[in-house]
C-alpha cells in the first residue's frame, strides 16, 4: 500500500466533501479508502467510476444505464460532447487500467496509482459538475415528475422459520404488473397448456463413447450446450439440466420418463473426441410412442463443434414446430470463444460445478476457480471464464458463513466483466440478480432477472429467484405466476422443494392454509424435510397440541436437529409447561447452537423461567443482529427483522420502541402468515388489549384477505 499511500490520503481528504451529498459514490469510495490489496483497490476505483458514470448516462444521455458497458456510455458521452475531453480521457484510462485486477499476474502494482490518480481528478470534476446542476432552478414539471418518483423505504420481509429463511435468502426477483407478467409468460390457459405440452422436451445426459472415464465431461458439455440453445426458445418448454441428472444411469423406459417429467420429447445422445475430430450421436424420441422421431450423427472436426450445437438445437427446433425468433437464432448461432483451449477449460470448469451442486463439496469450487483463472491465462476476453470466477465465488461465500462481504463483492466483478465482454450471457444476469438481491438493492435484482429471462425463456433458476423476490416485495400474485412456470421447468427433488416451498410460503401469506397444505405435501412427497413446514400453521393457529406431537414426531426421527427442539419448546411454553420448554430449549443449543436471528425465542422461555440475566442476553443479541441486519439490507434485514425487534420491545415493557417497529413491519406488509400468527405471538402479549396493535392487525388481516380473493379469480380465469 505504501506506493500509493499519497493518493488514497487524497481521496480521504476529497471524501469528506461527499459526505452525506452522494451515498452511492461516498459507499463505494470509502470502501476503496479501507481496501487493503490492490485488487480491491482497482475494483472499487472501478465501481466509483460505475456510479459517477450511471449517474451521468441519466442526467446528460436522458436514459437508465441498465447493463451498458462503461465503455460504450464513455464514448457516447465523448461523442455527443457532454464532458470536457480531458474528463473523458481520465475515464478511459481508468476504465481501461481497472479491468486488470481480475487476475493479480495481470497487471503491475505501479499501475493503480495512474487509476487513483484518474480516479482524483474524476471525482473533483464530478462535484463541480453536480453543484453546477443545483445552481440551476428545476423547471415546474420537472419537480412534478420528481414527485412520482416511488419512495424505496418500504422494506420486503421474510419469513419467520429461520432454516427455510436462508434457503430462499440465497436464491432472487421483479415488480411487474399482473397482466404484463400474464404477457410476458403466455399464460393463456388450456389451449395454450396442450401446446406447451406437445413442445416440451429433456435432454437426459448424453453418453461418452470414450473408454476414458475422465472423458466424460465432454459429452456433458456437448449435451448442456444443446440445452442451453433449446433453453433460449421461448416457444419451447426445456427442462433444466437439474431435473435430468437423476436419469445418468436408469432402466426406465422413454415413456416413464416422459411422464416424470411431463415432457412430449426425449433428446438422447451420444459423444466422442478423438484428436481434432469429434463425433455426435444423437436421437429425439417422443415419449408416447416410445419411438425415434429423429435421428443423425455428425462427424466432423473440433473446430465446428460450436456450429453442431446450433445446428442440432435448431433441427430439433424444427421436428417440434417450434418458431425460432431472429434474436433467438442470433443468440444459438453465437460463439462463446475462438479458443478451443480456453473452452474445453469452460467444459472442466462445468464439470466440477455440477459435482460440487450436487455434492456441495467446497473443493469442487476450489477446483472451478482454478480453471478459470486458466482459461483467462489463455483468452482474457472469454465471458465465460469471468462468469465461473463470479459463480465460485457467490457459491463460496454460501459455504463460508452468512455475512462474508468479501465473497460477494468479489463475485460481482466477475460478474459485470463477463457482461461487458457478452451481454447475452443470461446465467450471469440470474447470478448477478442474486448479489444485488443480498446487498437489498432491489430494482437492480429485478433487471437482472427480467434480462436474464428474456435471454434464456426457460430459465427456472431465473423464475425461481424472480417469484421469491415478488414474495419478498409482497407482490403475491406475480410471485405465485413466476413460481409455478419455475414449477413446470424443474423436477430435481432439492429443487423442486425450494419451489414448492416458495408457493407455500406465498399462500400462506395471503391466509389460503388449504392451497399451502397442498404443497407442504407435495414436499413430503417427494421424501425430503424441510424443518419448520410442519410445524409452522399449527403454530400461528395457536394450536399447541398438535405442534407438539409434530415436533416430537420429528425429534424422534432426527435426534440431533436442534430446530425441532425450539418448536416443541414453544408448543410446551404455550400449553405453561414452561420447565419442560426450557429442557428443550437447553437441547436445542447444544444440537445446534443459537442461530443469530432466533435468539428471542430462547430468550422468552429463560425469561419464563426466571433466569432473566441470562435471557436479557439472547435478547440484547436478537436486537443486535436485527439492527446490524438492517443497516446491511440483507435478505433478514429488509424483511423480518422489524417484526422480531418490535417482539423483543413488546416483551420486555418498551412499547414506544415496540410499536416504532411494528409500524415499520407494517410499512413492508405482512407475510408468511405472521398476520395469523402475531394474534397468538407470546412477544405481543404486552400489546394484545391496546387498540393501536387491534387496529395493526386488522389491517393486516384485511389486506391479506383482499388478494387471496383475487388470486381465487385468476386461478378460476385459467390465469394462475
Amino acid at each position: 500500500m505504501t506506493i500509493w499511500s499519497a493518493e488514497i490520503k487524497e481521496l480521504e481528504t476529497l471524501s469528506t466533501s461527499i459526505k452525506g451529498r452522494f451515498p452511492e459514490l461516498e459507499k463505494e469510495l470509502e470502501r476503496l479508502i479501507k481496501a487493503d490489496d490492490e485488487n480491491m483497490v482497482l475494483l472499487y476505483s472501478r465501481r466509483c467510476l460505475e456510479v459517477i458514470i450511471t449517474d451521468l448516462c441519466e442526467c446528460e444521455l436522458k436514459r437508465p444505464r441498465k447493463t451498458e458497458p462503461l465503455k460504450g456510455i464513455i464514448d457516447k458521452l465523448h461523442h455527443e460532447e457532454k464532458i470536457p475531453s480531458h474528463i473523458i480521457a481520465s475515464m478511459q484510462n481508468l476504465n481501461s487500467l481497472s479491468a486488470f485486477g481480475a487476475h493479480p499476474k495481470e497487471f503491475e502494482p505501479e499501475q493503480v496509482k495512474p487509476v487513483l490518480n484518474n480516479l482524483t481528478t474524476i471525482i473533483k470534476w464530478y462535484l463541480k459538475y453536480k453543484d453546477a446542476k443545483i445552481d440551476i432552478k428545476a423547471k415546474p414539471e420537472e419537480v412534478k415528475d420528481e414527485a412520482k418518483v416511488p419512495d424505496d423505504s418500504t422494506k420486503q420481509i421474510q419469513k419467520p422459520k429461520k432454516r427455510l429463511i436462508l434457503l430462499l435468502s440465497v436464491l432472487a426477483l421483479v415488480v411487474v404488473i399482473v397482466v404484463v407478467a400474464l404477457f410476458v409468460f403466455n399464460i393463456i390457459g388450456n389451449e395454450k397448456q396442450i401446446g406447451e405440452l406437445e413442445k416440451s422436451i429433456a435432454v437426459l445426459p448424453f453418453r461418452s463413447l470414450s473408454d476414458e472415464p475422465e472423458k466424460q465431461y465432454l459429452a456433458d458439455g456437448m449435451m448442456d450446450a444443446i440445452l442451453l440453445h433449446l433453453s433460449k426458445i421461448e416457444d419451447l418448454r426445456v427442462m433444466s439440466r437439474t431435473s435430468v441428472e437423476q436419469y445418468r444411469k436408469t432402466d426406465k423406459t422413454s415413456g416413464v420418463i416422459g411422464k416424470e417429467l411431463g415432457v412430449t420429447y426425449l433428446l438422447e445422445g451420444s459423444f466422442q473426441k478423438y484428436g481434432d475430430n469429434a463425433r455426435l450421436i444423437v436421437q429425439l424420441i417422443k415419449t408416447g410412442e416410445e419411438g425415434h422421431v429423429w435421428a443423425n450423427d455428425y462427424d466432423r472436426d473440433w473446430n465446428d463443434i460450436f456450429s453442431v450445437q446450433s445446428e442440432v438445437a435448431k433441427a430439433i427446433a424444427s421436428e417440434l414446430h417450434a418458431a425460432i425468433t431472429p434474436d433467438e437464432k442470433q443468440l444459438i448461432n453465437k460463439i462463446p470463444t475462438t479458443n478451443l483451449k480456453a473452452y474445453d477449460l469452460h467444459l472442466q470448469a462445468l464439470d466440477f460445478y455440477y459435482k460440487y451442486i450436487f455434492s456441495k463439496d467446497r473443493s469442487y469450487l476450489e477446483k472451478v476457480t482454478q480453471l478459470g483463472y486458466i482459461a483467462l491465462e489463455i483468452d482474457p476476453e472469454f465471458a465465460l471464464a469471468y462468469y465461473w470466477l463470479g459463480a465460485s465465488s457467490l457459491s463460496d461465500k454460501y459455504m463460508a458463513g452468512y455475512r462474508r462481504p468479501f465473497f460477494l463483492d468479489t463475485a460481482l466483478f466477475f460478474f459485470n466483466k463477463a457482461l461487458e465482454l457478452d451481454p447475452t450471457l443470461a446465467d450471469a444476469y440470474s447470478e448477478r440478480g442474486s448479489y444485488y438481491f443480498e446487498k437489498g438493492q432491489r430494482q437492480k435484482a429485478i433487471d437482472d432477472l427480467q434480462k436474464a429471462i428474456s435471454l434464456s425463456p426457460n430459465n427456472s433458476k431465473g423464475y425461481y429467484y424472480l417469484g421469491s423476490m415478488y414474495y419478498y416485495d409482497r407482490d403475491n400474485i406475480n410471485a405465485l405466476i413466476s413460481l409455478k412456470k419455475a414449477e413446470k421447468l424443474e423436477r430435481a427433488n432439492e429443487n423442486l422443494a425450494y419451489i414448492y416451498a416458495a408457493i407455500w410460503f406465498t399462500y400462506l401469506s395471503v391466509g389460503d392454509i388449504q392451497k399451502a397444505e397442498i404443497y407442504r405435501h407435495k414436499i413430503q412427497q417427494l421424501k425430503l424435510i424441510l424443518p419448520g413446514m410442519d410445524t409452522w400453521i399449527p403454530e400461528i393457529q395457536g394450536n399447541y397440541d398438535e405442534l407438539l406431537i409434530t415436533a416430537e414426531k420429528h425429534i424422534a426421527l432426527q435426534p440431533e436437529e436442534g430446530s425441532w427442539y425450539v418448536d416443541k419448546a414453544q408448543a410446551l411454553l404455550g400449553l405453561g409447561r414452561i420447565q419442560e420448554a426450557e429442557d428443550c430449549i437447553r437441547n436445542s443449543i447444544k444440537y445446534s447452537g443459537t442461530d443469530l436471528n432466533n435468539t428471542h425465542r430462547v430468550g422468552i422461555v429463560l425469561w419464563m423461567n426466571g433466569k432473566k440475566e441470562e435471557a436479557m442476553e439472547y435478547f440484547n443479541k436478537q436486537i443486535d443482529f436485527c439492527i446490524e441486519s438492517i443497516k446491511q439490507k440483507d435478505p433478514y434485514g429488509t424483511n423480518n427483522a422489524a417484526y422480531d425487534l418490535a417482539g423483543v420491545y413488546a416483551f420486555l415493557g418498551n412499547k414506544e420502541e415496540a410499536y416504532r417497529w411494528l409500524r415499520e413491519y407494517e410499512k413492508i406488509g405482512f407475510s408468511t402468515g405472521l398476520h395469523e400468527y402475531i394474534k397468538v405471538d407470546p412477544l405481543f402479549d404486552n400489546l394484545r388489549n391496546d387498540e393501536e396493535f387491534k387496529e395493526i392487525v386488522k389491517k393486516a388481516n384485511d389486506e391479506a384477505d383482499k388478494i387471496r380473493v383475487r388470486i381465487n379469480q385468476l386461478e378460476e380465469q385459467g390465469m394462475l
